[in-house]
């Protein structure tokens, strides 16, 4: 892939700082939508009062973190109870570096890119652990052990449904996998049989690798209080929270890359269309959030390891029979 332009230093800097800062503005204010969206579906208002039709209430609720008073329980960790939420913060951050947006408009360009985004992500449980150990308390401990349980999981079929597109294209760059869906021969709907299968896998697995409703199980507020975020005050509640939407965020990226074309689209080809299917997806994830409920733990992962692991290990197969015969 071209660089824009001509020193990698220079170029990966410059677009790194604006994917960055995409990533924490759509964070920011699909809060205030998904708000919206779920008072929508509830009937109620949602955010009204900062700014016009609240679309302000993101900015104050940065100003109110701010300002909470940042509390460390007594017998914690306290180096790992501070240093959890600003690790799960640059992981998922650094998980985007090797996403194009375009022809040229990625940080990274890697050879391995999928295998990149993907253990960057899967790293996540890491901080979530530590947070969990370090708490000193048995509501947040219980929580990071389900996701640490939930992450060995559904990484399985997670990994088994990425390998069809990267089996399809023959690469495990992402620019060679948007390139081999050209056309409009998106691996989301052909093959018909293996490519929307695994769409719809990688789709359900990446809710449960960042914790999405209906596979919130590690932060079950029925439960177990808020889980490992339980003890986290002010910012670094806060920080907790941002990781888990850019997670959700950067799934949908990447999906969008994997099995929907990337930035291919009608008229002018751009990351004008990355971004609208990655947003088209985002607000879906919002959707199933506020329409399912959650599953109970003995219920989720029967379905991780009696259905999504025999059915992604299936399609994997029969993606590379397509391939070997096509």
């Amino acid at each position: 892939m071209t660089m824009i332009l001509g020193n990698p230093w220079v170029h990966g800097g410059v677009v790194g700082f604006v994917v960055v800062n995409f990533l924490m503005v759509t964070f920011a204010w699909s809060v205030w939508f998904e708000r919206k969206f779920a008072g929508r579906m509830q009937n109620r208002p949602g955010p009204t009062e900062v700014g016009p039709f609240g679309l302000l209430q993101p900015i104050a609720d940065l100003l109110k973190l701010l300002q909470k008073q940042d509390i460390v329980p007594d017998g914690a960790d306290r180096a790992l109870f501070n240093l959890a939420p600003p690790i799960g913060a640059i992981l998922i951050l650094a998980s985007a570096a090797a996403l194009p947006f375009g022809p040229g408009l990625v940080a990274a360009d890697l050879d391995v890119g999928v295998l990149f985004a993907l253990s960057i992500t899967s790293l996540m449980v890491i901080p979530v652990w530590m947070a969990g150990w370090a708490s000193n308390n048995k509501y947040a401990l219980l929580g990071a052990m389900r996701a640490a349980a939930q992450a060995v999981s559904f990484e399985v079929p997670l990994l088994l449904s990425a390998m069809v597109p990267i089996v399809l294209a023959g690469s495990f760059s992402i620019a060679d996998i948007v390139a081999a869906q050209s056309g409009y021969a998106w691996f989301a709907l052909w093959p018909p049989g293996p490519g929307l299968v695994a769409f719809v896998l990688f789709f359900l697995t990446s809710l449960a690798e960042a914790n999405r409703i209906p596979f919130d199980i590690p932060e079950a507020e029925s439960e177990l209080v808020a889980g490992v975020t339980t003890e986290y005050t002010g910012m670094k509640f806060g920080l907790f929270y941002l990781a888990e939407y850019v997670h959700t965020l950067v799934a949908s990226l990447l999906a969008t890359v994997l099995f929907l074309g990337g930035w291919e689209g009608p008229f002018v080809d751009g990351p004008h269309w990355m971004i609208a299917k990655a947003l088209g997806l985002y607000a879906f994830i919002f959707w199933v959030r506020w329409t399912l409920l959650r599953y109970r733990a003995d219920q989720f992962m029967a379905l991780c390891w009696k259905v999504l692991v025999p059915t992604s290990l299936a399609t994997l197969v029969a993606a590379a029979l397509w391939k070997h015969l096509s």
